[in-house]
């Protein structure tokens, strides 16, 4: 897959079997665009192409909404090559971008910089100013510029029943396994190993302070999660307990994201470690004392194996 990150660095296609769309989560409805927008590349002898953006057109347009995705850049591009897309255009999304008519979006950017021989959408798509573009306007302008539009029927996209707001939602109130679920995989958040306060060696729960590297990644509900984790670029996954939270036992001011790795002793500071969520423990909980919390992580690493083995 090649990625772009404007459309000027792209050359139209002959034959460009296209899509747009955010796409964060690159979740199971994306999928069935994907899929449709790859075979029907095939099966033309073209190639497939997805127009998505950034930064989130919401971030640019509402920006008190403080919205948090699913997805950092770096994930999106892995996931979108896994799919078996063929060209990956990442264009920035202004305040300015955001005033091009539907009319604009398709001759300029779908008709004359991609080369559009066939448009897939998914059911219901809007877009361009005021998302004032529908599938009737590209009905119309098909002929108009020579291309075939495609929607993903209704049924398909209802027999899914998902949607990246859904996800998001389900992540921010710890349903982990609902979210997995509507993503196909596990969700995952990546960062470096800083440096902690080192409380958890005092009760032989030594534990890796993540610092994210992505500050607008989704962050699930605060508590205990059992989890797989990747150190660096490592092909083997240790397991461990993540905790996400304020450590109210230790009266912790900031939000911290923590995981203990089990049957694990070596130094990662400065590593970078992937955590992929299998499920939640519980709430993170104010103990009386280090010697509660200490007997109830012995607790979660019982409930952590048993989920994880």
């Amino acid at each position: 897959m090649k990625i772009y990150h404007h459309i000027d660095e792209f050359e139209p296609l002959e034959y460009a079997v296209a899509t747009t769309g955010t796409f964060d989560g690159v979740h199971v409805g994306h999928r069935t665009i994907l899929n449709k927008l790859t075979e029907t590349a095939k099966n033309n002898k073209g190639e497939s192409v997805l127009f998505t953006f950034h930064p989130h057109p919401r971030m640019v347009l509402q920006p008190d909404l403080d919205l948090s995705l699913i997805n950092s850049l770096e994930e999106k591009a892995e996931l979108l090559k896994e799919c078996g897309l063929d060209h990956l255009i990442i264009h920035p999304f202004t305040k300015e971008f955001s005033r091009t008519s539907s009319l604009e979006f398709v001759r300029n950017i779908l008709v004359k910089s991609i080369g559009v021989k066939k448009l897939v959408i998914g059911y219901d798509h809007h877009f361009g100013r005021n998302r004032e573009g529908s599938f009737e306007h590209l009905k119309e302008f098909g002929p108009v510029y020579g291309f075939d539009v495609e929607e993903i029927p209704a049924q398909d996209v209802n027999e899914v029943k998902v949607s990246s707001t859904k996800i998001r939602k389900a992540l921010l109130e710890g349903e982990i396994k609902i979210a997995n679920d509507y993503l196909t995989r596990p969700y995952r958040l990546t960062g470096f190993v800083v440096k902690g306060d080192q409380l958890g060696r005092k009760i032989n729960f030594p534990t890796a302070n993540i610092k994210l590297d992505d500050e607008k990644k989704l962050i699930p509900k605060d508590g205990a999660y059992a989890v797989q984790v990747r150190i660096d670029n490592g092909k083997d996954l240790k397991i461990g307990m993540c905790n996400i939270g304020y450590r109210p036992t230790v009266k912790g001011k900031t939000k911290t994201i923590e995981v203990h790795l089990l049957d694990f002793k070596e130094e990662i500071y400065g590593s970078k470690l992937t955590l992929f969520f299998a499920d939640r423990l519980r709430n993170e909980i104010k103990f009386n004392s280090l010697e509660e919390l200490k007997s109830q992580l012995k607790k979660d690493e019982v409930k952590c194996r048993s989920i994880l083995a």
